[in-house]
């Protein structure tokens, strides 16, 4: 294990927690779009998106050979993957005022529930944090072992 990987590990945690947090502030600014795209000459609501986020590099059982010193590790981290789009179905509501509303009255807002973003924000955020607390600590070993050479 190289002497700086466990700050490259972290801050590709970082990295990928922060893009998920932009990602759960896009999703709850359009929690109430109508009209976000054109398909098949017809207005969409706005589709909730998703980061699905990846090991970098390796498998478990290649980490746990690399922890029983049978074979190399890799680089580990994690990666984003890429944004998808929640299929969930768009939700209907009455409201035959509305000038999106459909011959019938029912609008169709978007799949974006906004207690769940919350929950979602929330678990990103405790990550986040989580990956400074390592950072920080790994720093502080760093600084340390520099110490220890004066």
């Amino acid at each position: 294990m190289s002497l700086f990987q466990s700050l490259n590990i972290s801050a590709s945690a970082l990295t990928a927690q922060r893009l998920r947090m932009d990602v759960i502030a896009s999703n709850i600014a359009n929690a109430d779009t109508t009209r976000a795209r054109l398909v098949n000459g017809q207005w969409e609501p706005y589709r909730r998106k998703m980061v699905i986020i990846e090991p970098r590099s390796g498998s478990f059982s290649g980490y746990l050979q690399a922890a029983l010193g049978l074979a190399d590790g890799g680089d580990g981290g994690v990666r984003v993957r890429e944004i998808v789009d929640d299929p969930a179905p768009f939700k209907l509501v009455y409201d035959p005022d509305h000038p999106d509303a459909s011959a019938d009255g029912y609008v169709r807002l978007p799949n974006v529930d906004p207690l769940k973003e919350m929950v979602d924000l929330i678990g990103a955020t405790r990550s986040y944090e989580a990956n400074v607390t390592v950072l920080n600590a790994s720093k502080g070993m760093l600084m340390k072992a520099l110490e220890i050479g004066k």
